[in-house]
């Protein structure tokens, strides 16, 4: 076994050459399409994704969409667009608050938190959080925190009826930018680029036909910490690699650790490669600079994310195979794969 610190260590350039590779082939041959459309958020995956489509299949073959609603930061809008400029690619900008409030994912979102907070109301906030994994074992029992108009904020655990409907209103902000990104595809010929990273992509954390939905995915093979590695490789704004991943679903800001990972994604990464390899906890905790009883711990629950969001990858299920149709699929995936 290497040294902890070498463990997630790749060579750049070798990668991105075979990416980028891959992504022609993919979208020109596999999927047959002119080009790809990428939901640009300001974040580092969105924008390394963007950055090897544009090596991949030209600049002139890429549209970015900034999909901004009501809750979105406005630093989200504004690094989507200085990544636009310094890629050189056409940038859409699609405000969906108007389809989410149609759908009714505002109302939905306010009955919900009302139920724990009668209080909450305009000039309010909110995000959703979880316990953190290190101090003992949990249960995944969410706790939403609100911030009223003076900045005092409350927090109180969600019961699950009221967490049910607050995450299923919310899950309408992924599905309608997937939906809006696929509109743009159909208009001109794209293929739709997804953005997961390696951690996002096993662990579940992305909404099925939302986020999780994409004609394919070139960095779902990638560690969070490889992606950053790829991003200062490929030039990325200083400013777009040192931002804090965000979730950008509620209205106070939030990070992927509270809402979804309890730890930084430099030790998630860790302790993910750690279970991968089979590496025993004493190490995979020297590396990550936790404790053993805390990557057992994490351990635990990378295997139980794994088991319960299995749904989201899974593709309708039939009650007969489809032989014909089958073969088809295999072949295709084989052939993305052959380059």
């Amino acid at each position: 076994m290497s040294k902890p610190q070498n463990w997630l260590k790749i060579e750049t350039t070798s990668e991105i050459e075979k990416i980028v590779k891959v992504i022609h082939h993919q979208v020109k041959t596999v999927l047959r399409k002119k080009g790809a459309v990428i939901a640009v958020s300001g974040g580092i995956d969105s924008s390394v994704c963007a950055a090897l489509c544009t090596k991949a299949l030209g600049k002139e073959n890429i549209l970015a969409l900034s999909l901004p609603e009501r809750d979105s930061s406005s630093d989200s809008i504004r690094l989507g667009q200085q990544l636009a400029e310094l890629l050189e690619i056409k940038l859409y900008k699609e405000d969906i608050t108007p389809i989410l409030k149609g759908a009714k994912c505002y109302e939905l979102q306010l009955e919900a938190i009302r139920q724990i907070f009668p209080e909450y109301g305009e000039g309010w906030k909110l995000k959703v959080t979880l316990p953190s994994i290190l101090e003992n074992d949990r249960l995944n029992l969410s706790h939403l925190t609100v911030q009223g108009p003076t900045g005092i904020q409350k927090s109180s655990r969600m019961p699950f009826h009221a967490y049910l409907q607050l995450i299923a209103a919310t899950n309408l902000k992924q599905r309608t930018r997937k939906m809006t990104e696929y509109l743009y595809a159909d208009r001109f010929n794209y293929a739709v680029c997804g953005t997961p990273n390696r951690l996002e992509y096993d662990q579940g954390f992305f909404v099925k036909l939302g986020d999780g939905s994409a004609d394919f995915k070139p960095i779902a093979h990638l560690y969070k910490s490889q992606v950053y590695q790829l991003a200062e490789a490929l030039g990325i704004p200083e400013e777009i690699r040192k931002r804090q991943p965000t979730t950008e679903t509620f209205s106070l800001p939030q990070t992927q650790e509270e809402f979804y990972f309890s730890l930084p994604y430099e030790q998630m990464d860790i302790c993910l490669y750690g279970f991968n390899h089979n590496i025993p906890s004493s190490e995979t905790a020297q590396a990550a600079q936790l404790t053993s009883e805390q990557v057992e711990r994490v351990y635990k629950d990378i295997e139980k994310k794994r088991r319960i969001t299995l749904g989201l990858h899974l593709p309708p299920l039939l009650i007969e195979s489809v032989d014909e149709i089958n073969d088809l699929i295999q072949s295709a995936i084989r052939q993305s794969k052959e380059v």
